[in-house]
């Protein structure tokens, strides 16, 4: 199977699944995921399948900044449900890297290891994801704008082409490599572009300290006269 050599240079993750260690799948639990791998899983490689892969492997880096991201050990909240739009595709791609699941997921191996009901629908969300660690609560949010890259204007006439079934062989050819050009240029030289894509630590509000319980009289509160 050939596919196209940039998918070489994506950054692979690396995560540590306890429960592929505990039933000795990967030495040490270690899994690795490439670029590939999410378009083998979800058929194609477009912007989606490759913003969904990126915001997955950077917010898994940055809730793990001094160790393996642990597979199965984060929850993942979408803003929006599985019926809008692509979500169903990001969804899928989130499952594979990060091991959460909805309700049809892994349920567990005697009381440990579950994966169900970690993939939730959270609508107030100010970004398009948001991923918690079940361990210590830290949180991020993640998401793309992919507007932003520019896209080639003869791709606009040989989508349209192609939907119609007027596009040759040539054309169709023409229509893979600009289409994969682009997911080049976000993956490759974007990848760290703020403006396309947003991941960010979620600041935690600090709980109010606690009352003493002390009430003061009418005649020591300020203004009071005396």
């Amino acid at each position: 199977m050939k596919l196209p050599s940039f998918f070489e240079q994506v950054p692979v993750l690396r995560v540590r699944d306890p429960l592929a260690e505990v039933l000795a799948c990967a030495e040490g639990g270690v899994l690795e995921y490439t670029y590939a791998d999410v378009v083998r899983l979800t058929g194609h490689s477009c912007p989606t399948v490759a913003a969904s892969y990126w915001l997955t492997w950077r917010a898994m880096q940055e809730l793990y900044p001094d160790e393996l991201p642990v597979r199965g050990g984060v929850k993942v909240e979408f803003r929006e449900d599985a019926r809008t739009g692509s979500t169903g595709v990001v969804a899928s791609v989130v499952q594979m890297l990060t091991g959460a699941a909805g309700g049809s997921g892994f349920k567990g191996l005697g009381g440990r290891f579950g994966r169900a009901g970690l993939i939730r629908f959270s609508p107030g969300l100010p970004l398009s994801l948001r991923f918690t660690r079940l361990d210590n609560g830290a949180q991020v949010d993640a998401g793309a704008d992919l507007s932003l890259p520019p896209q080639d204007p003869a791709l606009d006439e040989l989508l349209q082409r192609c939907a119609t079934g007027r596009a040759d062989a040539q054309a169709l050819a023409e229509l893979g490599r600009l289409w994969q050009l682009r997911v080049q240029h976000l993956l490759l030289d974007l990848a760290w572009d703020p403006g396309v894509f947003v991941v960010r630590r979620v600041q935690r509000r600090l709980p109010a300290p606690p009352s003493t319980g002390l009430r003061l009289s009418p005649a020591c509160r300020p203004g009071a006269g005396g």
